[in-house]
C-alpha cells in the first residue's frame, strides 16, 4: 500500500527521480552524448521512440534496428526534426528470426562503428499463439532469445569499445513486473506452448519471456564480471503505459480498464525515465546486475533471483540458438 501511494504521488527515491519524472529530466545532468553510439530495439514507436528521441537530443549517435523500415524512418524524421544534427541509422531486424539476428549483426559489423550502448528494448504481446520461424514462441523469441542472441553477438565489439574509450559500456534489459507472475518450469512450459496451441496462455506467456529478462541481465552480469569488461548490464521496469503493444485489442472493455487505471498509468515521457536513467546516468558507473523501477533500485521477484534457473536458461538458449529447439527441447525431455 506504501508503494502505491509513493508511485501515486511521484515519491523521489534515493536517485532524486521517481514515478513522475521523464527522460528528459533524468538525463538533463548526464555528460554530453556526442561520443556515445547506441543501439535501440523497438525505437518505431512508445518507449522506445522516446528513448531514441531524448538520447539524441544529448547528442548520442543511433541506430535502430526495424522490422518495419518506414516506421524506423519516421521515427527518426521525427527526430531530426527536433535535433537537425542528430545521426540516425535504419537497419533492418526482426528479433523474432535468429537468421535476420546474424544478418543485423553482420550488417553494423561491416559498418565498423563502436558500440557503447545496448538497450534491448523491443516488446511483443501475443494475444494469439503463434510460433516463429525457429520453431519458438513467438513472445519468447522476440522478446528474449533474439535480444539474448543479438547481445552474445554484440558483446565483443562492446568490450572492445569500452577498452579504446575508457568509456564504461551499458546494456539495458527492458524487462517488465509481470516477470513474477510466473511460476512452473520455463523450459517445459516454453517446450510446451511451442509446439502445443491449446496449452498457451498469452498473459503467462508474456510473464515468462519477462522472466527471462531478468535471468539474462543476472547471469550476463556474472559473466561479464569475470571477463574483467568495462560493460555493466542492468534490467528495468518501465512501468505501465498505454502504447501500442497494451492496444491490439481495441473496444469498449479496454477504454474502460484504461479510464478506471488512468491514474495508475505513466506517460511515455515518464515510462522511458527509468531506461534513460540507468542508460546514462552517471550514479551508475559500475552499477550491474540490477534491478530498476521509477528510476531507483528495486527488487525482482523470489524467482528472478534464482542462480540455478538462470544458468539453466542460459545453457538452453545455447543450444537452442546453435542447434535449434528440439535439441533443447528435448534434453528437457530426456535429461
Amino acid at each position: 500500500m506504501l508503494e502505491t501511494v509513493k508511485y501515486l504521488m511521484g515519491w523521489r527515491g534515493p536517485s532524486g527521480f521517481g514515478s513522475k519524472s521523464t527522460a528528459e529530466q533524468v538525463t538533463e545532468g548526464c555528460a554530453d552524448l556526442s561520443s556515445v553510439t547506441a543501439i535501440i530495439t523497438g525505437a518505431t514507436s512508445g518507449i522506445g521512440a522516446e528513448t531514441a528521441r531524448v538520447l539524441a537530443k544529448r547528442g548520442a549517435r543511433l541506430v535502430l534496428p526495424a522490422r518495419n523500415l518506414k516506421a524506423a524512418e519516421d521515427t527518426k524524421a521525427r527526430i531530426i526534426s527536433e535535433c537537425p544534427d542528430s545521426h540516425i541509422i535504419i537497419m533492418p531486424l526482426d528479433l523474432s528470426s535468429l537468421n535476420s539476428v546474424n544478418n543485423f549483426v553482420n550488417h553494423f559489423h561491416s559498418r565498423d562503428l563502436p558500440l557503447n550502448l545496448l538497450i534491448n528494448n523491443a516488446g511483443k504481446f501475443a494475444h494469439e499463439h503463434a510460433v516463429s520461424e525457429d520453431g519458438i514462441e513467438m513472445t519468447f523469441a522476440t522478446n528474449y532469445l533474439g535480444h539474448f542472441l543479438l547481445t552474445k553477438l554484440l558483446l565483443e565489439r562492446m568490450v572492445e569499445t569500452a577498452k579504446k574509450t575508457g568509456i564504461q559500456g551499458r546494456i539495458v534489459n527492458v524487462t517488465s513486473g509481470i516477470h513474477g507472475w510466473f511460476s512452473g518450469d520455463m523450459m517445459s512450459y516454453l517446450s510446451l506452448i511451442s509446439s502445443n496451441k491449446s496449452d498457451y496462455d498469452a498473459t503467462r506467456a508474456y510473464a515468462l519471456s519477462k522472466l527471462a529478462n531478468v535471468f539474462h541481465t543476472s547471469e550476463l552480469a556474472r559473466r561479464l564480471q569475470q571477463m574483467e569488461a568495462n560493460v555493466t548490464v542492468n534490467c528495468v521496469h518501465p512501468g505501465v503505459v498505454r502504447t501500442r503493444l497494451t492496444r491490439e485489442r481495441e473496444g469498449l472493455l479496454t477504454d474502460l480498464v484504461f479510464f478506471l487505471g488512468s491514474k495508475l498509468l505513466k506517460t511515455i515521457p515518464q515510462a522511458a525515465a527509468t531506461t534513460c536513467y540507468v542508460a546514462t546516468h552517471p550514479k551508475l558507473l559500475n552499477v550491474s546486475s540490477k534491478f530498476f523501477c521509477d528510476c531507483n533500485e528495486g527488487y525482482t521477484s523470489k524467482m528472478g533471483c534464482n542462480s540455478t534457473e538462470e544458468a539453466g536458461l542460459w545453457a538452453a538458449s545455447e543450444l537452442i540458438i546453435s542447434r535449434g529447439p528440439k535439441a533443447a527441447f528435448d534434453l528437457i525431455m530426456n535429461p
